[in-house]
């Protein structure tokens, strides 16, 4: 039985199949929403910079781990 923790409210989620969850990570939809209006409002961010040629490569789709 998938048992996991729901990263907004900790509550623990247990379900019969991972397709009975269909806000995962997340327990709810009120939970998922919380989670994306952090990362509009700011809350969340990436602090990190990217490297130029790590964003030339992505714009080319290229991924050497396929290769």
């Amino acid at each position: 039985m998938p048992t996991f923790e729901c990263p907004i409210c900790r509550e623990t989620v247990k379900v019969a199949e991972l397709v009975d969850a269909p806000f995962r990570p997340f327990c709810s939809e009120r939970c998922k929403l919380i989670d994306l209006g952090r990362w509009l409002d700011g809350t969340y961010k990436i602090t990190e910079s990217t490297k130029p040629e790590d964003r030339s490569q992505a714009e080319r789709g290229d991924d050497e781990s396929e290769r």
